[in-house]
């Protein structure tokens, strides 16, 4: 209790400092002053923006999942080779954003299209815990591709968060099976079965890896993967039963629904969730700054939904 008594004593400051600041820009009548006022502001806001971060955090904490690194999954969909080519643009859009974050970032897995693109792609990125169904219009046509992004721990993780995934399955409820490794075609690409196919016989996920010539590496990628969709399944079905139990649902992001628009002909990105559209597809595509601005708005309305969910709490607890 102390600290949320901290953090609301901080929005209350900050609050009145902007709104000290937008009087006096708004109605002093020396110029000198309303100058300064007007100078003072931008910091205060932020300011302000920030306290009440800390006071959301205070409330209600973001989950430990949001701290772990992400397997990103691309799949291309409706489109033919537009989308196999709009999900190869997607990945190196990821890797041009994690290059200019600092993060790290790898394909683990690519199946290309003969000719044409990256047919699906997995890339090891450390970001933001999100999933969307991505749509692409031009050129008379359209493609989709399906962006999943698995929470994933990694050795390099260091947030002192702890996530629980020990149940997550058991040596026992995994078949392993192991074949050749293939090519563009199906023709095979070495001699040795370095391939591995994982299945959940449980629940059926299946993982397939054959990226490495090493049996053994393709195997640890493939664990990883798996582990990663058993984790995104466990979280998922947590989310869905804390929300069941509400009396006002808070609408989560469907699978299937349209998140992020890419219009090439007119060179528009519009988030579907915001909502948002800026003139700037060019910049987002080579992993700009834009996407930053995206992702801060995309954060402030996960706290928002956060904060939703401890209000509903509250109330019902009353009831």
């Amino acid at each position: 209790m102390e600290k949320i008594r901290v953090a609301l004593q901080e929005v209350d400051d900050a609050q009145e400092l902007v709104t000290s600041l937008r009087d006096l820009a708004a109605s002093e009548p020396d110029e000198d002053m309303r100058k300064l006022a007007e100078s003072d502001l931008p910091p205060a806001e932020a300011a302000l923006t920030s306290a009440r971060h800390h006071l959301l955090q205070a409330v209600a904490p973001s989950p430990p999942v949001s701290a772990l690194s992400a397997l990103v999954e691309l799949k291309s969909g409706v489109g033919g080779n537009e989308a196999s080519l709009f999900a190869a643009e997607l990945v190196r859009m990821y890797q041009r954003l994690a290059q200019r974050k600092g993060w790290k970032a790898q394909v683990v897995e690519a199946v290309s299209v003969e000719g044409v693109g990256a047919g699906s792609a997995t890339g090891g990125v450390a970001g933001a815990y999100k999933e969307a169904l991505v749509e692409v219009t031009g050129q008379g046509a359209f493609g989709t591709v399906g962006i999943i992004v698995l929470p994933s721990e990694s050795a390099n993780d260091n947030s002192g968060q702890a996530i629980d995934d020990s149940d997550l399955f058991e040596a026992k409820d995994v078949k392993v099976e192991t074949m050749r490794s293939r090519g563009a075609g199906g023709q095979h690409v070495n001699r040795t079965e370095s391939a591995i196919r994982l299945t959940h016989v449980p629940t059926g996920i299946t993982v397939s890896m054959q990226d490495s010539r090493s049996q053994h590496e393709n195997r640890a990628k493939a664990y990883r993967v798996l582990r990663a969709r058993l984790l995104d399944r466990k979280l998922q079905a947590e989310q869905d039963e804390r929300r069941s139990v509400r009396r006002t649902q808070v609408r989560g992001t469907d699978r299937s629904e349209k998140i992020r628009t890419y219009n090439f002909p007119q060179g528009r990105l519009t988030d579907h969730r915001i909502p948002l559209t800026l003139s700037a597809l060019e910049e987002a595509v080579q992993g700009g700054e834009v996407l930053d601005l995206i992702n801060r708005e995309l954060e402030e309305r996960e706290d928002r939904e956060r904060l939703d969910e401890v209000v509903d709490a509250l109330m019902d607890d009353e009831v």
